[in-house]
């Protein structure tokens, strides 16, 4: 048996407060909006109870913010893609925002298990003025517990159409791209932050942005295999290879802490499942 599940999260700004209200069709769910630092921002935590996608398991995932609202989604958990055996599995997200809205995206990261055929696809489209900021992370295998990835595939698939587009085949059996120096280097954990517009950013802004982003990555055991780069001029971005997705994780949080502060003058307010 498969699962195809569907969740729309729809945030509006009424009366001076975020709010969401979502659709569901099969296991997925969005527990109950949170506002741990007043009512401009909506937090919420995306849940899959079945906890994981096996071959034909698909979960699609759209994401609305109205003009002015400001929504915060992460989830309590890695999304897991199983073993398969022949049919691969989908994670599409897809990511829209109205003028003047803002969203973060920081879900934990989706862990490829040995024999997995999986698919994770995030497209965005933000109109002028819109921001958002999110992260990708992908583990491959469970180094710790002695569970490697010597053997499936995992595509994925970043877009913001006309703007950004990163394609990506990790494939357990490339040596060369799994191994090599040119490649993964035998890091098994993969991890990009973005911040991106639906306006260009003047100069100044993207230069604060890098700036900012590499004086949190400064000093950190991870320096020589993290980068910050703007590809363009509504994309600003921060890469990771990590031997294990903690370390990664916490790059990602302390450059997330820094932009908050200096690109929307916000303070630092984690999820509280953060904290569990």
């Amino acid at each position: 048996m498969t699962w195809h599940a569907r969740l729309q999260l729809d945030y509006t700004f009424e009366a001076q407060r975020s709010v969401a209200r979502h659709l569901h069709n099969g296991p997925l769910r969005i527990l109950q909006s949170l506002y741990p630092e007043g009512n401009a921002v909506c937090h919420n935590v995306l849940v899959h109870p079945p906890g994981g996608l096996v071959g034909g398991d698909r979960l699609d995932i759209e994401v609305k913010v109205a003009p002015f609202a400001h929504g915060l989604v992460t989830t309590p958990g890695a999304t897991r893609f199983y073993r398969s055996a022949g049919a691969a599995a989908l994670q599409n997200t897809q990511i829209k925002l109205a003028a003047d809205a803002r969203l973060e995206w920081l879900p934990a990261e989706a862990i490829c298990y040995n024999q997995c055929l999986a698919e994770n696809r995030l497209q965005f489209e933000l109109a002028p003025g819109a921001e958002m900021m999110g992260w990708d992370i992908t583990a491959l295998g469970l180094p710790q517990a002695q569970q490697p990835f010597v053997q499936g595939q995992l595509r994925q698939h970043l877009e913001m159409p006309g703007v950004w587009l990163e394609r990506a085949k990790l494939d357990a059996a490339d040596s060369l791209l799994m191994d090599r120096p040119l490649g993964l280097n035998g890091n098994r954990c993969v991890a990009t932050l973005f911040f991106l517009t639906g306006s260009p950013l003047e100069r100044k802004r993207r230069e604060r942005a890098l700036d900012a982003a590499r004086a949190a990555i400064a000093g950190h055991a991870l320096l020589p295999t993290v980068g910050a780069t703007s590809p363009c001029a509504q994309v600003v971005l921060v890469r990771v290879l990590a031997p294990l997705v903690e370390p990664a994780v916490e790059v990602l949080r302390r450059v997330w802490t820094a932009w908050r502060s200096e690109l929307w003058a916000l303070s630092a307010t984690p999820p509280r499942i953060w904290a569990m």
